[in-house]
Order: structure tokens, then sequence, then C-alpha cells
């Protein structure tokens, strides 16, 4: 007969409130919990005995939750730790899972959301049944968690990147192959780096081959390496980028432009772990982590016979979907700010960020070249500004809509600011949705809260009468 264990959880969290609720909500589901109201005091409860899972808030008074973390790791080999937090920054959310925890939730939490997250963290330790009083099941190890050898600047709150980020903490630990998915521009081969920098491999080498921009001949001999004399120019022996990036991780970016006979030859490797050099008879054996990457709908391509359905199932056995820029238009301000401090560094710029009417106009922008566009745009900004700001002037036509304002103009009017440009283009869209401010701000591609920031300071500079009914009138 089995005896029954209650699975004991630390709540670590200073605002009483939220630990009680916490503590009732699960002392009702079958768990032994206990609360410190300080990370250090946390600590010392967990020196004492030991914890099945810990709930523990970041932002603390004496550690953070992230010290809480690592401190926990050396006291015990298997600690499951959920970091709570209301700086839900992918910073933030890169940093815990790098460190170690399971996962996180951000505040204000939802109920639902923190039970699921730890009845999944409970099933990874084996002890969800324990939790009902049925026989405890014996605990697995935890997979080992890595961090990267430098962090990278993968930055954004959209709650679609939030996942993308669990994710691929997840998967880094496997040596399954991902596919990650999203249009030209959106940070797939970061993604990539982001996985290989968390992952066992971490410290050999990253290999990241673009299957667009070489011909067939040239990619398999660049890819499989060659034998003197396999072809005209080939005066000496090259191995080739897999056996390159052996025991690392290989990047392939926009596996959907392959041509079927490549296809198959790199089902070929999947398979059997082996490659053949351009123009050999041996075979050498490799260990490889491939990532793909591509903007094209290749179950379509499967489905027109253009691609390996075969070699789909061995590319897709994890896939990550990358948002385009305009679905998370809250991160362009983090992601602008974020350039701008990068590039203002490099050059010694004093830059401080953007002025209101220039941030507006990012907003409203559609980024079809998503953030590798809006890169290249900040970096632009920053080599222009004359001040410490990044005004309107400093962005480039396509995002400012000079050109268009200009071949319009007629040389007898007066000519408009650019800002008064925008304020035209938001009060139309208005009037066209009737004046309701969802959606238009829909329309815009902006969250509403920046919609009505945009119309108070219109009406502050005295372009229009009534925020509250947004009125189409332009002083």
């Amino acid at each position: 007969m089995h005896t029954r264990h209650r699975p004991a959880m630390l709540v670590v969290d200073d605002d009483p409130g939220s630990s009680g609720l916490l503590r009732e909500v699960f002392v009702g589901e079958g768990y032994d919990v206990v609360l410190a109201s300080s990370g250090t005091a946390a600590l010392d409860l967990a020196a004492a005995r030991p914890f099945d899972i810990v709930l523990s808030d970041v932002q603390m008074p004496d550690i953070d939750g992230i010290e809480v973390l690592r401190r926990l790791r050396r006291l015990t080999p298997d600690p499951t730790v959920i970091l709570v937090t209301a700086y839900g920054t992918i910073e933030t959310a890169i940093r815990a899972l790098h460190e170690g925890a399971f996962d996180y939730v951000r505040k204000p939490f939802k109920l639902d959301e923190v039970r699921l997250c730890v009845e999944r963290a409970m099933e990874r330790r084996g002890l969800r049944d324990a939790a009902k009083g049925d026989a405890p099941v014996p605990r697995p190890s935890m997979l080992p968690t890595t961090g990267p050898k430098r962090a990278r600047p993968i930055v954004g709150s959209h709650p679609g990147m939030m996942e993308l980020i669990k994710l691929v903490s997840r998967v880094a630990g496997t040596k399954s192959s991902v596919l990650v998915i999203g249009e030209s521009g959106t940070g797939k081969e970061l993604i990539a780096r982001s996985i290989h920098e968390a992952s066992p491999r971490r410290d050999r080498a990253f290999v990241a081959v673009s299957c667009t921009s070489l011909s067939e001949t040239l990619l398999e001999s660049e890819l499989f390496g060659h034998v003197k004399g396999a072809f005209t120019g080939a005066i000496e022996r090259r191995p080739g980028l897999f056996v390159e990036a052996n025991r690392g991780t290989v990047f392939l970016d926009e596996v959907g432009d392959m041509s079927l006979s490549m296809q198959a030859k790199l089902l070929r490797v999947l398979q059997e772990q082996e490659i053949k050099p351009v123009g050999g008879t041996d075979t050498v054996p490799v260990d490889l982590r491939v990532v793909a990457a591509t903007h094209q709908d290749l179950e379509a391509l499967v489905e027109a016979k253009l691609f390996r359905e075969d070699l789909y199932y061995r590319l897709n056995v994890v896939a990550l979907h990358v948002p385009a820029l305009r679905e998370r238009r809250e991160d362009i301000p983090l992601l602008a700010g974020h350039f701008l401090r990068e590039y203002a560094a490099r050059s010694g710029r004093p830059l401080r960020g953007f002025s209101p009417a220039a941030m507006d106009l990012l907003l409203a922008h559609p980024w079809p070249g998503n953030v590798r566009e809006l890169e290249n745009v900040v970096e632009r900004a920053v080599a222009l500004a004359p001040g410490s700001m990044v005004e309107v002037g400093d962005l480039p036509e396509r995002v400012t809509g000079r050109a268009e304002a200009g071949q319009s103009a007629s040389p007898s009017q007066p000519r408009q600011t650019l800002d008064e440009m925008a304020c035209q283009y938001v009060l139309r869209v208005l009037e066209q949705s009737k004046g309701n401010k969802s959606e238009a701000a829909r329309v815009l591609g902006v969250p509403r809260r920046t919609l009505y920031r945009m119309l108070e300071r219109y009406a502050e500079a005295g372009r229009i009468s009534d925020v509250s009914h947004g009125s189409t009138s332009v002083h």
C-alpha cells in the first residue's frame, strides 16, 4: 500500500494578497503550500526542506526571483520553478527560461493560467497524480537546462513572441529538427541562433546557409564539400558546411527554394547522419542539428509536388511561427528604442528617443520588410538626426509619405507639415469608421490607447476640436 504524498509548494511573494490567494487555491487542490514573503526567507525554507514546485514573484525588495532561481539550483539539483512577473518583457522571459525556470506567468495572472502551468510542471515531475491522493509516481530527472554563451537581443512583449520564446527554450535541449516559419525580415535566423545558443551544442559551430543565393551545383558543393578534381576548379579537397557544423547546428534559410534533387540529398543526410562529398565515394559521418526556415507555405508546395513530403515531415518536427511586425505593433516602440540605443552607441551619438510625431509614423507604417526594415529605418535616422531626438524629417519617404504628398500639392498651395498630414490621415480613417475608435485603431493597425494618445496630442496642438467625438475638422 502506497503512502499518500502531498506535493509541497513554496509560494514566494511580498504581496500577501497574491500569495494568500494562491495558497487558498492550491491547498484546495491537494498541495502542501508554504508562504515566503521575501527571497531570503524562501531560500532559508528551501534549505530546510525540499519543495516539489516553487511559485516565485520576480520583483521583491531583497533579491529578485531570478536570483532566487539561481540559488535554488545550487541548493537542489532539480527545482521546478515558475516565475510570476508584472514586468512582462521578453528579456525577463529569456533570462528566466535560460536560468532554468520551467515557465513564467504575467501579473495580473488568471488563476486558470497558473493552474495549467502548475499542472504541466507536475506532469513533468511525475507528481500530478500524487496531488490527487493517488499512488506517487517516480520523479523523472529534469532535462538539463543550459544558458546561452551570450544573450540574444530578442525584443518585444507581444503574446505571440512570448509563446515563441517559451517554445524556443523547450525545444533547445532536444535534437529534434525545427522549422521556423515567417515572412522575410521577421527574425527567423535570430530564432535559430537562439535555439543553438540555448542548446548543449552551443560550444560548437552554428552554420547558416542560404538556399536561395546559390545555384544547385554550388549549394551541393558548399553543403557536402568536394574532393580534389571533382569538377573544373576543384583544385583541392573541401570538407563542406555539413562537416563544419558537425556536433553543432546548421541553419537552412529558405529551404523551400531547394530543388527536388537537393531535397533528396538533404533527406538522406537527416536519415543517415552521413554525407558523401561531391566526386567522392566514401561517406563521412556527421552529427547535425538542423533548423530550417521558410517564408513559403511548404504544405502547399508538397501538394503541388514541389517539395518532398518525406523531407517536410523530417524538418517539421517542431514548427515555430514568427509573427509579422504588423501583427505585433505594440512591439514597435520597444524595437525602435532598442535599435536606436544600439546604433547611437556604435556611432557615439547622444540620441534620447523619438519625437511623438515620428513614433506615430512608425506605428502607422505597414512594415512590409518587418523588423529588418524597421532596423534599417532606425539606423538611417541615427545617422541623419542632427539633435537629441529622431524627428519626422529624419525618417525616409516611404515612412512619412513625403513623396506622395509633394506630388499632389500645387505650387500655389501652402506646404503642410508632416504632422499635419499624419493628423489628416488619422482623422480620415476616423471619419470612414464613423467615429468608432476601436475600428479606426484596427484599420490604422495601432493599439486603441495609441490612437487616443495621438488624438489628445492633436487636440493639444489645436489641430482638432473634440477628442471625445473624434472630430474630423482640422484647424
